[in-house]
């Protein structure tokens, strides 16, 4: 199928496929009438993740992790053709009573209606706007990297990488009792947006060092570096960048094991270790929906674009955009 599919008519069911690496296209879609137990959602708004999701635009996701790496509710493989995607807020159109004419929650690739089982969706809170709900899946995201890293009351707490992520972590860190949180950035545009949601930036050169905790999350072999050279004496470095088929230089000499430092990873894929016997992933997309009801939180939605446009969207975020942090892609 080609793909330019612009004389679809917009009214149409529709999909965002990547056709081939670096090249995405819509795609019209059939759906069936929900059964018992389905809904049909009309969506509203979609986030696009600057990290997974550009990877998967790129053709960079390794053979080893084609399996892992498949998203709910995705069609198609890796590297392409493939339906990709998992940031979707819209209103159920059909379905049970208690959710006819709610906004929802959804880890759906980029479509304007879909039919998914009611048990796929999580209604908004009231005070959460729909349009602020795209972020859903970063805080999720954010939430599983503090279970991981167990930060302490008091913690020297540094954010490498002041993505949407990594500025969700640092803005939960910093409500904690104590805590002293600085995000680190080479890009001097972020220090506004840190200082707006309540914590410190620093560039790696000015950054504070002999840190508690540090959560990396820059994506850049540079940002690794960075973060273990933060590290204070038996301190923990969190790693939740994922670099797909990049093969990235981890400086272990110097004072890495003289300071005992920890390097862990984190991915949302799993609830973290220490909850996991109490938490379902849907307990946990609960509590990341209620935290982002703080319209403090606005300040990451930062570029906008309609549905027709996204395929154009994914291509100029793949060249790089220094400015852009949550772009949200909305429906007619």
């Amino acid at each position: 199928m080609p793909a330019n599919h612009s004389r679809v008519a917009s009214g149409d069911p529709r999909a965002c496929w990547v056709e081939a690496p670096g090249r995405a296209g819509l795609r019209p879609v059939a759906l069936a009438a929900p059964g018992p137990g389905e809904v049909r959602v009309r969506a509203l708004h979609s986030g696009i993740s600057r990290g997974t999701e550009l990877l998967v635009f790129r053709g960079e996701v390794p053979e080893s992790e084609h399996e892992r790496m498949r998203a709910p509710f995705q069609e198609g493989g890796f590297p392409a053709p493939v339906k990709y995607g998992y940031a979707s807020v819209g209103v159920v159109e059909q379905g049970p009573p208690q959710l006819l004419g709610r906004a929802v929650f959804c880890l759906h690739p980029h479509q304007s209606h879909y039919v998914v089982p009611a048990t796929a969706v999580h209604p908004l809170p009231d005070e959460l706007p729909p349009a602020r709900a795209v972020l859903a899946a970063n805080m999720e995201t954010a939430v599983n990297a503090l279970w991981d890293a167990s930060p302490r009351l008091g913690d020297r707490i540094a954010v490498v990488g002041a993505g949407v992520v990594g500025l969700l972590v640092a803005w939960l860190a910093g409500r904690m009792p104590g805590c002293a949180v600085q995000v680190v950035d080479t890009n001097p545009e972020r220090r506004s947006i840190a200082e707006r949601l309540g914590v410190g930036f620093a560039t790696p050169e000015a950054a504070a060092p002999d840190t508690d905790l540090v959560v990396h999350a820059s994506g850049s072999a540079e940002g690794l570096a960075t973060a273990l050279g933060l590290a204070a004496f038996e301190a923990t470095v969190l790693e939740m960048s994922w670099y797909g088929r990049r093969a990235v230089a981890v400086p272990l000499g110097e004072a890495f094991h003289a300071r005992r430092l920890t390097l862990r990873s984190s991915q949302v894929g799993q609830v973290a270790t220490a909850q996991r016997s109490r938490w379902s992933h849907g307990r946990r997309m609960g509590l990341a929906l209620s935290l982002l009801c703080d319209p403090a939180l606005d300040v990451l939605l930062t570029d906008t674009a309609p549905f027709n446009e996204l395929p154009a969207v994914l291509a100029r975020l793949a060249a790089g955009s220094a400015h852009t942090l949550c772009h949200r892609i909305d429906y007619p």
